[in-house]
Formats: C-alpha cells, structure tokens, sequence
C-alpha cells in the first residue's frame, strides 16, 4: 500500500509539473517573459503557489526546466550516437531524429521566447544554449569524431561538419516556422530534407571524396 501511495504520489507530481511547465511555456510566449508572474502561472497551471514555488522558487529556474525538457524529452534516444562503421546510416539517423525535435511546436515557442526577451534577459540565451543546443550539438560532433577516427569519414574539421548538417536540416524544418504561421511540411518534405543534407554531408567528407 506505502509503494502505490508513493507511486500515486509521483504521478500527481509529475503531472502538476507537467501542467505549470505547458502553463509558463504559453504566458511566456503570450505575455513575455517580464510580463508573467509565477502567480498567473500557479493560476493557470491549477495549482496552488506552495505547489509552483517547491519545485521553482524562481522564474529562471522554471525557464531552465522549460529549455532542459524541450531538448532532452526523449534525451536517450535523441542524443544517443549511433555506432561507427556506416556514415550513411549513422547520419539518415540522427538527421531525423533531428527534424523531429526541431518539429516539435514546443521548440518553435521556445526559440520565440528566447528571442523577444534577448535584450532584456540575456541569460535566457545562455541557457538556451548552454543547456539545449550545445549538449546536442556536442553529441553529433563526437559521433563524426568517431567516424573519422575508425576511417569512414574524412572530417578534419567536427565543429563545422556538425554545424553544416545539423542547419541544412533547421534551416528548412525551424527557421520558417518563426516567421511563417502556416509552414507546415509534410512529412514527406521533412525527409526529403534530411536525405539531401545527408547526401551533401557524403559528399563533402566521404574519404577520397574531400576537396
């Protein structure tokens, strides 16, 4: 009786932070960042403010949560490299996982936010980045490192073969999303997108093939 009490209990938790997560995300984008307190989102999360401040006594700290969960719902399977030994495949994956992420409407409010509040609340792109983007980033930049090493991929350069696959891909499935309210690819489109940035990065830096 104690454990499923306790397992209740978690649910309960998780839900609640769940809902003030989904409630902060739409006031920040509706309202700013400086404009919503941590009472309207008690509000309109349905909890009480004892509930909201336990477990984010500051809004910066529910901002993290916000970025850290964009990011890494899913982290295992999002970050996870794939083994060396076929480029091809190893990239195909990671670009649709990707896609995927970058397709998800939380991450367009996300980079939204970040961006209206910038030049107030320059920290908010610090952890943007610090927290989503660059644990990412670093994820696909250590798998072409790895290819490189075991002599499938001809790569002298990580940092900017990551950069270049993963904005061919955000370049199409995020960006237009900021400005226009009706880009909406079909799935079809997405992956056509991924495979043309996968067969532009196999023939950049397939070994022999590098100019």
């Amino acid at each position: 009786m104690a454990a499923e009490l306790s397992a209740h209990h978690r649910r309960l938790a998780q839900q609640k932070r769940a809902a003030i997560i989904s409630a902060a995300t739409d006031l920040f984008l509706d309202h700013g960042y400086d404009g919503t307190s941590l009472a309207r989102i008690a509000e309109v999360a349905a909890v009480s403010k004892s509930t909201l401040f336990k477990q984010f006594p500051t809004k910066a700290a529910l901002f993290e949560a916000i970025v850290t969960e964009s990011w890494q719902r899913d982290a295992a399977e999002a970050v996870a490299r794939p083994e060396a030994g076929d480029l091809r495949s190893g990239l195909t994956s990671i670009g649709h996982r990707y896609a995927d992420l970058m397709s998800r409407p939380g991450m367009t409010a996300l980079f939204r936010i970040v961006i209206a509040e910038l030049p107030r609340f320059p920290e908010l792109g610090r952890m943007q980045f610090q927290l989503g983007k660059l644990p990412y980033f670093t994820s696909v930049q250590r798998y072409l490192e790895s290819e490189h090493e075991a002599g499938n991929a001809d790569v002298p350069d990580t940092e900017s073969a990551a950069n270049q696959f993963l904005g061919m891909i955000a370049n199409y499935v995020l960006w237009p999303r900021m400005l226009l309210t009706d880009w909406n690819p079909t799935a079809s489109d997405i992956r056509y997108s991924v495979e043309q940035a996968v067969e532009t990065t196999l023939a950049r830096y397939t070994p022999g093939r590098r100019a």
